[in-house]
């Protein structure tokens, strides 16, 4: 299943009853970060979208076939 991760963000954000100008000076972004997030801007920098979804408690799943091995060989990682 795809999710479109702008829609996801405005609505958190929305439901948060946050501005976009809030939640750029909660997570430590420009308020055009937080309008081209929204937007769909694909160039945005991936650290930025972390400091946004951990803000408005959104985590992030990491899914893949060696998943489970690579948290088996890297304890430290596991979060």
């Amino acid at each position: 299943m795809n999710i479109n991760l702008s829609k996801v963000i405005r609505y958190h954000r929305i439901k948060s009853g946050l501005t976009q100008i809030e939640l750029a000076d909660m997570a430590g972004v420009g308020k055009n970060m937080v309008y081209g997030i929204e937007k769909g801007r694909l160039s945005v920098q991936f650290d930025n979208i972390l400091k946004i979804l951990n803000i408005l408690n959104i985590d992030v799943d990491l899914k893949s076939p060696l998943m489970a091995r690579f948290k088996q060989e890297n304890p430290d990682e596991n979060g």
